[in-house]
């Protein structure tokens, strides 16, 4: 390791607009097995699946059908 580093000629990430935020979601128990159980079959992380098809529904613009009785 080099005493010191020079920073001027540094360049931003080019890709922390891609970077992802951790936040807390409530989840029942059913849904987490079944992508556990997806995560298991094709060997992806079951919140990378989760992410993904979150990510599906976003830029399909999917929207839940939602009926209160």
């Amino acid at each position: 390791m080099r005493k010191e580093y020079e920073f001027p000629a540094a360049r931003k990430n080019p890709y922390a607009s891609r970077l992802k935020k951790q936040v807390t979601i409530r989840l029942d128990e059913e849904s987490i097995n079944y992508f556990k159980a997806i995560s298991q079959e094709v060997g992806i992380p079951y919140q990378s699946l989760i992410n993904m098809y979150l990510r599906d529904c976003a830029a399909s613009q999917r929207k839940l059908n939602i009926n209160w009785k």
